[in-house]
């Protein structure tokens, strides 16, 4: 299997080796040679920033991705050099930071008692949520580039070589392993998994998703979200981005040179599809799907037809983040740091604010009055509405 390094312009640049853990670390954010330059920001009249409430910095992520997460009342983030930290949620004040040593390509999953990170030579490594202390250390078969996930007394471990892991998180034993054959040429990018009531769903090259059972890695039901088409190979990559979305009875994802579809949760029927080429997956909320396309739009879609809404694209070429609903505006950020605050309901720019320069990957995380971001130089900014 060979596997692509994005460079998120109008094409991809491959990074072919048949050894993953060998292989150049995945950059998104570093464009090629003939990319198209950022569009630029457009002016604001009297916008409605919100307020910085708290900053904190954990350490740079180089070209991988680390997801902050919350549970209960902090915020567990991670960095390259292998630093863990637990902040709390409304200061940013450090409660704990630990060193794994080891260098680290994914993170952090937490449900509060257990925090998880992962590395890029298959190394799954669960740490005491309350103290940071160690607790074990597990494997998988390649390098991890999404954050482990935990359900049900288990963490669930996306490794690059389309295979989903299953461990105790008391003990670290493998409980099972979903396995799939991945596409000749795949996209390099952390795509996870959602687990919700029992199942667990995952997006995988050749524009497929999957649902399997929490409790034994049975496959349930397998949906198409897209379909490989075009003469050449590369034109054929059609893989799912990001991790799927969950809202009422139906699961959403987005793929790569492809469309965005949404399923029933219960069957995989199909519910709508439309074409849009995205990467890091979508968000939903009660109305809509929101989708940051490759070219740099950001779309909201009736959530129960796919109709669109409403679409902005001012923000070409600014390597979007997956848009995050937040009140009645979209957090979105971008390759240069800007935090972008679109209205919900008509896509008109609301505010903007600076973080660091660096790009904002990951994305934003909702708190309980707000939301948070992750920038690459490893700085965190929790802003709140004014």
């Amino acid at each position: 299997m060979r596997r692509i390094a994005l460079a998120l312009t109008a094409g991809l640049a491959v990074a072919g080796c048949s050894s993953l853990p060998s292989m150049n670390p995945i950059d998104w954010f570093s464009p090629a040679p003939n990319a198209p330059k950022p569009a630029e920001l457009p002016p604001l009249t009297n916008p409605q920033n919100a307020r910085l409430v708290w900053q904190a910095a954990i350490g740079g992520s180089e070209p991988f991705v680390f997801n902050p997460a919350l549970a209960g009342d902090s915020i567990y983030v991670a960095a390259r050099d292998g630093s863990v930290a637990r902040l709390d949620a409304q200061s940013g004040k450090v409660v704990w930071r630990v060193a794994t040593g080891t260098r680290l390509s994914a993170g952090v999953g937490s449900d509060g008692a257990l925090t998880v990170v992962a590395t890029d030579v298959g190394e799954v490594i669960a740490l005491d949520a309350q103290s940071g202390a160690a607790k074990w250390r597990a494997r998988v078969s390649s390098e991890v580039l999404a954050a482990p996930k935990l359900a049900a007394g288990l963490v669930l471990v996306r490794s690059a070589d389309s295979r989903i892991f299953a461990f105790d998180a008391v003990d670290g034993k493998r409980r099972w392993v979903y396995q799939r054959a991945a596409s000749a040429l795949a996209v390099r990018s952390p795509a996870g998994v959602t687990a919700h009531e029992g199942s667990v769903y995952a997006g995988f090259s050749g524009g497929k998703l999957v649902a399997v059972g929490l409790a034994n890695g049975a496959t349930r039901w397998e949906g198409t979200v897209s379909l490989p088409k075009g003469a050449t190979e590369l034109e054929r990559v059609t893989d799912v981005g990001g991790d799927p979305a969950i809202q009422g009875r139906e699961v959403c994802a987005a793929a790569y040179q492809g469309r965005i579809a949404c399923f029933d949760l219960a069957n995989g029927n199909p519910v709508w599809a439309r074409d849009l080429s995205a990467l890091n997956g979508a968000s939903l909320d009660a109305r809509f799907a929101f989708v940051s396309d490759d070219q740099g739009s950001v779309h909201a879609l009736d959530r129960t037809s796919g109709k669109s809404v409403w679409k902005q694209d001012r923000l070409a070429h600014r390597r979007l983040t997956l848009p995050l609903p937040v009140g009645g505006e979209i957090v979105v950020g971008d390759l240069q740091g800007y935090v972008h605050l679109l209205a919900r309901e008509s896509g008109a720019f609301v505010g903007r604010m600076a973080t660091d320069g660096t790009a904002i990957a990951a994305p934003p995380v909702r708190l309980l009055t707000g939301f948070l971001v992750q920038t690459r130089a490893g700085n965190l900014y929790a802003f709140a509405p004014q």
